[in-house]
């Protein structure tokens, strides 16, 4: 499983690297691109999509109380000690920010999802950061 988790970790630099490069754009970009938009909108999900499957698999090798919200992965991996309280809080909610970007297509925030490829790429790259320790620890 440790091999499986590295490579999402792996993948999940590469989206992130990704979503990076989309950070020059500005909103009036995003909202006038669909194109743009559209890939910028996929690469949050499946980077968030992406932190919860690792989650998942590492509450499932450490045997912790399965969730029963993708919040909760979040939220275990904290009562594990694979996450720091503090850094929970702040995660958590991407949880609930990747329900919206995968249920609600034509409802989207414009201005959440620039807000959040603007402000929140490195709670992201925490997330890899606290798992690659744990692997080290593992």
């Amino acid at each position: 499983m440790k091999n499986e988790i590295s490579s999402k970790l792996e993948r999940l630099g590469e989206y992130l690297k990704i979503l990076r490069g989309y950070q020059s754009h500005t909103l009036e970009d995003l909202k006038n691109d669909v194109t743009l938009r559209g890939a910028v909108e996929r690469y949050l999900e499946v980077s968030i999509e992406s932190c919860l499957d690792i989650g998942e698999m590492i509450i499932s090798q450490e045997r912790a109380r399965k969730p029963e919200t993708y919040r909760e992965v979040i939220e275990i991996l904290g009562e594990i000690g694979v996450l720091p309280e503090d850094f929970v809080d702040k995660f958590a909610p991407a949880a609930g920010f990747r329900n919206i970007l995968l249920h609600m297509y034509a409802e989207i925030d414009i201005e959440k999802v620039y807000g959040y490829l603007q402000n929140n790429l490195d709670d992201i790259n925490n997330f890899a950061g606290f798992i690659a320790e744990y692997l080290k620890k593992s």
